[in-house]
């Protein structure tokens, strides 16, 4: 009959090349979901509680409380704590870590058992005060999977009732908005939007240049260079954040609510809500910075730019206000957009505009002619002293730009002769 020996299994200790007899170096993690007064408490309750009941323990030495407040247990990316946790326990620093519950670590099934295998591999266990369950014995990886789905869903049930909540609110009107980020707009004592008047300057700045006939690249450059901040306080702005203020119905005082909604509870992934779940419109909702004619007519302004015919496949092109003719010279003869060429080096240098589809096809499919750009200066002088009674001398292109919003025009044909000089168009072309 063979005989067999039972070789014991080492210490945790010493497979991890330390003393037998060291003591265990242990850690506690905390979290509460919500920044609230009475989940602050329950915080500050748990790192106190952690604190004694490791210093207590005479086989164990003090690794630290990592502690995060405030923070959502459905993913771990934002949970600074949980995360340098972790790192420490990957460096070798820790050899235990001690948590309230599974829900307190994470409500992530997969992101649960993969920092359990993760920290299982380093030898490192996590004991769930709640569940009694220690990651290294042999029934806890089971547990943690039964016990882990069991916070998921829990997780997805808190998400649909908060989304049914919020949900509510929007249907009785209540805007909900990051006043710390929305230029114009802060909260009163009442959590009301209320103006901010040096921010509602910016705001009608935006509007009014862009009424004026300038891009959003060319006011967002404009801004920058004055030194304005954005809504988050940044230096830099961006086109997309000025087009976004232009098309924001709450600057006129309303509220589309619900553009976006969520995909999925986990990732928190947000997406654009194109009729997938209800939205809800309210008028009236807080003070307006921009009265509601003047919004409409930026509204108008951005399709009128959309459509705005150039040489191209779909008979559109981006519209620019780079230069003061800038998308207002269009072509007699095919329609598309003259665009801004030099001529000439050095002393000899002068700016034309040609027809885009000539300049790319050639003559055989647009016969216009190329108009030099002292020629269109020189008109609208003209026009300026005869029609208007104004003394110029030189061209503004501030004096045209103002003009061009005044009269409304389409091109610049129509802004030069648009007061009836008599003038023809060929004086021109």
């Amino acid at each position: 009959m063979a005989n067999v020996t039972v070789i014991p299994a080492k210490p945790r200790q010493e497979l991890k090349g330390l003393e037998a007899t060291a003591k265990l170096r242990v850690c506690a993690y905390c979290r509460v979901s919500t920044d609230n007064e009475e989940q602050l408490s329950s915080y500050e309750a748990q790192v106190s509680h952690y604190t004694d009941y490791i210093i207590r323990n005479p086989e164990w030495t003090f690794g630290g409380i990592f502690a995060d407040e405030g923070i959502s247990g459905t993913n771990t990316k934002k949970r600074v704590e949980f995360n340098r946790m972790i790192e420490d326990c990957m460096a070798g620093k820790i050899d235990m870590v001690i948590t309230k519950s599974i829900s307190r670590f994470a409500r992530n099934t997969l992101d649960t058992l993969q920092y359990v295998r993760q920290l299982k591999e380093k030898g490192i266990a996590i004991f769930f005060e709640k569940e009694n369950v220690n990651t290294l014995d042999s029934k806890g990886e089971f547990l943690i999977t039964l016990l882990g789905s069991l916070a998921q869903e829990e997780s997805s049930n808190i998400s649909q009732i908060t989304r049914m909540g919020i949900a509510y609110r929007f249907q009785e009107g209540k805007v909900i908005v990051n006043h710390n980020r929305f230029l114009g707009y802060t909260k009163d004592e009442n959590g009301e939007l209320v103006i901010v008047p040096e921010e509602a300057e910016i705001i009608e700045r935006i509007f009014r240049e862009f009424m004026e006939g300038r891009s959003d690249l060319k006011i967002a450059k404009g801004l920058e260079h004055d030194g304005i901040l954005t809504g988050a306080g940044k230096a830099t702005w961006w086109a997309s954040t000025v087009k976004s203020i232009l098309k924001n119905e709450k600057y006129m005082g309303e509220a589309l609510l619900q553009k976006t909604h969520t995909v999925d509870f986990l990732n928190k992934k947000r997406v654009k809500n194109k009729g997938i779940v209800q939205q809800y419109y309210v008028e009236n909702s807080h003070p307006p910075i921009i009265n509601k004619e003047e919004f409409a007519a930026v509204q108008a302004e951005f399709e009128r730019r959309s459509n705005m015919r150039g040489y191209s496949k779909t008979g559109k092109s981006a519209f620019t206000s780079e230069y003061a003719f800038s998308g207002k010279l269009f072509c007699q003869n095919c329609g598309s957009k003259f665009r801004r060429a030099s001529w000439g080096t050095g002393k000899n240098k002068q700016y034309v505009w040609r027809c885009i589809n000539r300049e790319q096809n050639g003559v055989d499919k647009c016969v216009a002619k190329t108009v030099k750009e002292g020629a269109l200066e020189q008109a609208f002088v003209r026009v300026m002293n005869r029609e208007q009674g104004v003394k110029v001398t030189k061209f503004d292109e501030e004096i045209f730009r103002r003009l061009v919003e005044k009269v409304k025009v389409q091109s610049m044909v129509e802004v030069v002769f648009v007061f009836k000089t008599g003038i023809e168009v060929r004086e021109i072309f």
